[in-house]
């Protein structure tokens, strides 16, 4: 009960985004301008702040970061089974693949933030810094696949790894952030969270018949329920310390991120099924991501 009532005022912003979808003057056309202003500036502003400023050393965090990968692959090879048994088509499942192990960045710094304050973000910040870079590589090569699209370019496009890397170049380099540049990145950051958070719930969108029930109901037990298990035993074996251990649940336990949406549409056309795994998730998440983090609760 704890942890829902720790996490209501996220999912509270989430739903008041998607009534805020329903009123004149918050069409769509608002909502992608804000989607494009958090993506672009304020969550990287949230990344380099963090790793910039956090107080560790990288490989103090490397079981940290092994419990991320060891999750993350083991939802891809979970994901990519969806093909074979429910005998997908191919730009479907290309574009499905994916849901499977994609986060929704916004609310993993959200509940990191509720969990731990500064440090928490930190640890979060590091983690996403690491897992985006591979769960685009897989994202993109399997809807690349045949197409020419270049891996490495929409890597280096990619405006939360840039921020990463300099967010972590900076901290390694022992540099001060400047007065002024910080308070202008603090208030950048504190903007990322309820935007990002709004953002989300303003995206929900459901069409029923864009994907069968049984592939739909594969993907969720994979995101939210296969990908936190193994996170908690990966965990527990590498025993992470109580925050670390939260944290890497909180990754492993949210929603797959809209911006699979984004690229799906982008890339092959196929949004439509995306939308609905992402949309229907979300709402499962409200229910699912309490009770993992009610697990870990120190």
């Amino acid at each position: 009960m704890s942890a829902a009532l720790l996490l209501l005022p996220d999912f509270l912003l989430i739903a008041g985004g998607a009534a805020l979808r329903r009123l004149h003057g918050f069409d769509g056309a608002f909502w992608t301008g804000v989607e494009r202003l958090v993506y672009y500036v304020l969550f990287p502003a949230l990344l380099f702040r963090s790793l910039a400023t956090a107080r560790f050393a990288l490989g103090d965090a490397g079981s940290l970061i092994a419990t991320g990968l060891i999750f993350t692959l083991s939802a891809m090879a979970l994901s990519a089974l969806a093909r074979p048994l429910f005998r997908l088509p191919k730009d479907v499942f290309a574009a499905c693949f994916q849901c499977g192990f994609r986060f929704n960045t916004y609310i993993v710094l959200a509940v990191a933030d509720r969990l731990g304050g500064a440090p928490g973000v930190a640890l979060a910040s590091l983690l996403v810094g690491v897992l985006v870079p591979t769960v685009n590589v897989a994202a993109v090569s399997m809807l690349a696949h045949g197409r020419g699209v270049s891996v490495g370019t929409e890597l280096l496009r990619n405006p939360l790894v840039l921020a990463t890397a300099a967010g972590l170049a900076w901290n390694g380099a022992g540099l001060p952030v400047p007065a002024l540049p910080a308070r202008v990145l603090e208030l950048l950051a504190s903007a990322a969270l309820p935007l990002g958070l709004l953002a989300v719930g303003a995206g929900l969108t459901f069409e029923r018949h864009a994907l069968p029930l049984p592939a739909l109901a594969w993907f969720h037990a994979v995101k939210l329920m296969a990908m936190p298990a193994i996170a908690l035993v990966a965990a527990r074996a590498l025993a992470l310390s109580p925050l670390e251990l939260q944290v890497a649940m909180t990754q492993a336990a949210v929603p797959t991120a809209t911006s699979a949406y984004i690229l799906a549409a982008r890339m092959n056309g196929r949004g439509a099924p995306v939308a609905l795994i992402v949309s229907t998730g979300t709402l499962l998440a409200a229910l699912t991501l309490p009770l993992w983090l009610g697990l870990v609760a120190p």
